[in-house]
Order: C-alpha cells, then sequence, then structure tokens
C-alpha cells in the first residue's frame, strides 16, 4: 500500500515578493540557493519567512540578500544569537554571477528576489533583474490591468446571454 503523503511537510512556496511586480520592470530571472543557518530552516517551515522589503547586492564577486526577514522560532535558537534580517549569501554558478554582476554595473539594474521556495529539501530563492518603474508607468499598468478585467467581464457576459 503507497504511504500517504504528510499534510504537515513543507512543500511548494515559502514567500513572494507581490510588491516587485508593481515596483519594478522584472526581466531576466534566476534560481538561486540561500546559505542558511539550522535556526532558520526550521523558521522557514514554520512560515515566518518576509522578502517584501529585500534586495541582493553583489559584494566582491559574491552574491548577498540583504533585508530578508526570518523571524525565530523561540524553541529552536535557545543557544545561538538569531538575528533575524541577517546578510544571506547567495549561491550561484559562476556564469550567472558574472552576467548579474555586468548586468548591475554597466545597465543600471537592480536584483530583486521575487519568491522563496523548496525544491526538494532546499530553499530557492528567485531573483529578478529589475529596472524601477516611474509613476506614469506604474499608472498605465493599472489602467491595462483594468482594462482586461473589464474586457473579460464584458466578454462573459455576451457569451452568456448568445
Amino acid at each position: 500500500m503507497a504511504k500517504k503523503p504528510d499534510k504537515n511537510k513543507a512543500t511548494g512556496t515559502i514567500a513572494l515578493n507581490k510588491r516587485a511586480r508593481h515596483e519594478y520592470h522584472l526581466e531576466e530571472r534566476f534560481e538561486a540557493g540561500l546559505a542558511l543557518q539550522g535556526w532558520e530552516l526550521k523558521a522557514i517551515r514554520a512560515g515566518r519567512a518576509n522578502i517584501g522589503e529585500s534586495y541582493a547586492t553583489i559584494r566582491n564577486g559574491e552574491i548577498f540578500l540583504f533585508g530578508a526577514q526570518i523571524t525565530p522560532l523561540l524553541q529552536a535558537s535557545t543557544h545561538v544569537v538569531a538575528d533575524d534580517r541577517r546578510t544571506r549569501k547567495l549561491l550561484l554558478h559562476r556564469r550567472e554571477i558574472d552576467v548579474l554582476v555586468g548586468k548591475v554595473e554597466r545597465d543600471g539594474y537592480t536584483v530583486i528576489p521575487t519568491a522563496l521556495y523548496w525544491k526538494g529539501n532546499k530553499v530557492k530563492a528567485e531573483l529578478a533583474l529589475a529596472k524601477g518603474k516611474q509613476s506614469h508607468d506604474k499608472r498605465a499598468a493599472s489602467k491595462d490591468r483594468d482594462w482586461e478585467r473589464e474586457k473579460s467581464r464584458v466578454m462573459r457576459r455576451h457569451n452568456r446571454d448568445a
């Protein structure tokens, strides 16, 4: 008999950066691993991660994640001094790092984490090369979204009446 899947097992998306799509033009995406400590992994399994205000920077040919908040569990971090917003190293292939360094330094891009998710038993971060939107770009995107919503509403009504 097949074993039933465990409901408590952590799968799928951990945290999303929904504001990133609103604030930036997202272009190329990369998958990066995270160098985490044990207490951080336990806190992530408990759903205590937030990447809403985080970004990635490049130092000495390595990429680090700043501003990601992983709130420690009280019972998991009794013997460790836990810093919930510590700088975490992102793990990428050298070619990918070189591409990111070139785009950031030459073309003025920013590297933004858009999602944290599980891949097997490892935590991965989806990074996106992004350029900031101006306020008129945000308004145009909002108008386009509203128009698409209205158009689908009219089409549904039209198909229902026909």
